[in-house]
């Protein structure tokens, strides 16, 4: 491994990366050896927080990679809880959040460091996060609202995607390869000013998955700073094409699990910076889908009846969330 990773404790680093891992034994191997790869002349400290792995994740990390500063959780803490444990032992002016499924590619890291430090308002940025066949995954977008979500469930977004008025979620109208300042980027990968983040604070620990980095990069423009989208720096984030089976997984046990802990958050987010706007978004998408299911379940169509009864799953688990939030009032007991 670089020497430039092997500095005293009380040395400043140029950056912090933060990973979190639960199970991922196979990809975070990778991810690590992307990182080191990329250090260049760079001092990095890498910290990895396992999320209480069955997988053999800390042997793996123990063996190969003994620079590591690992820490271990006895529960799983979720995604944010886990990356503020992280933070406590990060040493950087810069901490990059980065998934155990997400890899960095030639000079990205390089370049993150460089685009911050040429912008001094910029206190989060974000890179272009593609798949490995690299095929594009939305980088770069524009913080959720009722009318938005409006668009999103109805097809309107991927009906247009060059649209500027419908395409304005996941900016599928602007050109991928332009640097923006955007509302908020993905979690798989952002660098992030360390004395921004101790003024903006860190993940809410109400979430446990999903919406975290939304509401983190909202506090940061809150506090006067900017969030960018560089797409000079890419990462291949397998999460990603993953999350493109999400509709077959709907009716899954597991699939139900993660569409609950979405809207959860979903509600969580909406309650502390929309207020009652939080039973709208919630009207609009069990309406929405309860009207679509009825739909569907006269179709002669096999297929769309099975999809009714996605629907319905969906109405219900919207309920679940709406009632265990108290309507995005409290966060249920975690681990979720």
């Amino acid at each position: 491994m670089s020497n430039t990773i092997q500095e005293s404790a009380s040395s400043k680093f140029d950056v912090s990366v933060v990973i979190v891992s639960f199970n991922t034994r196979d990809v975070l191997r990778e991810c690590l050896l992307s990182v080191y790869r990329e250090v260049g002349l760079l001092h990095v400290q890498v910290i990895v927080v396992d999320n209480a792995s069955t997988d053999g994740s800390p042997a793996m990390i123990k063996q190969d990679f003994p620079e590591v500063v690992l820490i271990l959780s006895e529960v799983n803490l979720g995604f944010g809880r886990a990356n503020n444990l992280g933070f406590q032992s990060a040493l950087g002016r810069y901490i990059v959040i980065l998934n155990s499924d997400a890899f960095l590619t030639e000079g990205s890291l390089e370049r993150a460091v460089a685009h911050m430090d040429a912008n001094p308002k910029a206190g989060l940025g974000g890179g272009r996060l593609i798949g490995r066949d690299g095929s594009w995954q939305p980088s770069a977008r524009m913080f959720p609202s009722v009318f938005g979500d409006l668009i999103v469930l109805s097809g309107l977004a991927a009906r247009f995607p060059q649209s500027r008025f419908f395409g304005r979620a996941d900016r599928t109208w602007a050109n991928q390869m332009e640097a923006a300042a955007v509302d908020w980027v993905p979690g798989a990968f952002s660098i992030i000013r360390a004395e921004v983040l101790a003024a903006a604070g860190p993940f809410d620990p109400r979430f446990f998955l999903y919406s975290e980095e939304v509401d983190l990069c909202k506090r940061i423009k809150q506090k006067g700073y900017e969030i960018w989208y560089w797409p000079d720096i890419a990462v291949v984030h397998i999460g990603g094409e993953s999350s493109r089976q999400i509709r077959l997984l709907e009716l899954s046990t597991s699939g139900s699990q993660l569409t609950l802990w979405r809207v959860r958050s979903m509600l969580l987010y909406y309650r502390k910076h929309h207020g009652m706007n939080a039973r709208l978004a919630m009207l609009v998408e069990i309406v929405w889908y309860w009207i679509r299911s009825k739909k569907r379940r006269l179709s002669r169509d096999s297929n769309r009846r099975t999809e009714a009864l996605a629907d319905r799953r969906l109405v219900s688990i919207m309920t679940q969330a709406w009632r265990e939030t108290r309507g995005g009032r409290v966060s249920p007991s975690q681990p979720w």
